[in-house]
């Protein structure tokens, strides 16, 4: 195949390189085509646009693949702890038993938030969305670190992923806390990561709290499909947002932000509300399914199909089990949980939605997982957030160590007015 393509604008003929990912993907370099020729590409959402290249993280959504690192993520749901994988996103290797034994060690040493941090959750309403609280509280840890705001230092930068994967579940168990009005729960940094984000969230100090490990497991398997999905609206976000060389507090501040988002991070709680919708109508599937398939209904089954995966989303298929594993187990007497798995029969066997490969996603079976752990549907966006965490830092940190970074700043075409004369005040009619 050719290594450039030809284009003609007019009689100006142009060659622009042709670039090949480890994958064989295929793209267009159009770097110079503003200065050769004084055109900019159109492209609304940029869903056609790359806007770097980058080796974390390899999706096909033709084939249903995802790799981190090169690693597929089947395997490492299997085999890795969400810490464990954390490592490899952000520093491109899985660990050695002593790296991951030092790396555990230094994120247990930052799990604590600075008392006066306290403070600023009596500042929110009891009802304030624990979103706004997490990006919040991240973009003010700026105040309280600023020994480690240079994103040109390594050490600095080091300190500051310690600290943003230690204190997430502090600051997010923190904000439900608030919202039930039981006291603050300190992090106990003899538990793994995921049990002491749950016994933040669920223990009292009234009473022994057990963490049961199957919740254990399931939110393990959540973070780590979460952990990252390459250039999504929040790591674009996140990777914009650093471009200016703001510090990771504000960058991952941001991107918590784009996550909060209903068509990104807030589909699966969008997926719970439908789910109460359905029951508090009687709870007929049916009458649902075929208010999906009138297209004049406006209706939408959330939780169903992807926009990059065709075929079936790999992540889905990693936690159903988990889902089906604790529903068996907890035996729950939740309408909601009668209609999802009803739901998911419909989607796996109706003719219309298997040939249109309509699958459940990822959204549809986290949002069942995390209420049968119990946690609150307002929580679910904030859970994801803790999970994408790791992909997050990990393409800040691969933006700033490339020798091509630059500050993003996309072209437009102009749509507006013509210049206009000024009309002073008095004479505007």
């Amino acid at each position: 195949m050719a290594d450039v393509a030809k284009l003609q604008v007019g009689d100006q003929k142009l060659e622009l390189p042709i670039i090949e990912g480890s994958e064989q993907e295929l793209g267009l370099d159009i770097s110079t085509l503003r200065g050769q020729s004084g055109l900019v590409t159109l492209d609304e959402g940029y869903v056609n646009t790359g806007s770097t290249t980058s080796g974390i993280t390899y999706l096909d959504g033709e084939k249903g693949i995802l790799r981190y690192r090169g690693y597929p993520i089947e395997e490492l749901a299997e085999n890795c702890d969400f810490v464990e994988v954390t490592y490899l996103l952000i520093y491109g290797e899985l660990p050695s038993e002593e790296q991951l034994k030092d790396f555990r060690n230094s994120i247990r040493s930052h799990t604590m938030l600075h008392e006066d941090m306290r403070s600023f959750y009596d500042g929110f309403p009891f009802d304030a969305h624990p979103m706004a609280i997490l990006s919040s509280v991240v973009s003010a840890l700026s105040t309280f670190y600023q020994d480690s705001l240079d994103p040109r230092d390594p050490e600095q930068v080091e300190r500051t992923i310690f600290r943003l994967i230690a204190k997430l579940p502090t600051i997010a168990a923190y904000s439900y806390k608030k919202s039930i009005g039981q006291p603050f729960i300190y992090p106990q940094n003899d538990l793994s990561y995921c049990e002491n984000f749950l016994q933040m969230m669920f223990a009292v100090p009234s009473e022994p709290f057990h963490v049961d490990p199957d919740f254990v497991k399931a939110l393990n398997l959540l973070l780590i499909v979460h952990a990252d999905h390459e250039q999504n609206c929040s790591t674009s976000t996140v990777r914009m947002v650093g471009s200016a060389d703001a510090n990771l507090y504000a960058s991952i501040s941001a991107g918590i932000s784009a996550l909060w988002g209903p068509l990104h991070g807030g589909a699966n709680e969008a997926c719970v509300s439908m789910l109460e919708r359905i029951i508090e109508d009687g709870g007929d599937v049916t009458k649902y399914v075929n208010m999906a398939k009138d297209k004049t209904s406006g209706f939408r089954l959330m939780g169903f199909g992807h926009r990059v995966y065709k075929n079936f989303d790999p992540r889905a298929v990693i936690i159903k089990k988990a889902c089906d594993t604790l529903l068996a187990k907890l035996d729950l007497q939740d309408p909601i949980f009668e209609v999802a798995q009803k739901l998911e029969e419909v989607a796996l066997n109706d003719p219309y939605f298997v040939e249109r490969k309509l699958y459940p996603n990822v959204d549809f079976y986290s949002g069942v997982i995390y209420r049968a752990i119990g946690i609150p549907v307002q929580m679910f966006t904030v859970l994801f957030a803790i999970g994408r965490l790791p992909g997050w830092v990990a393409h800040w940190k691969e933006m700033h160590e490339s020798p091509t970074k630059r500050i993003c700043r996309p072209r437009q075409i102009y749509t507006g007015e013509l210049k206009r004369d000024f009309v002073p005040l008095e004479k505007r009619g």
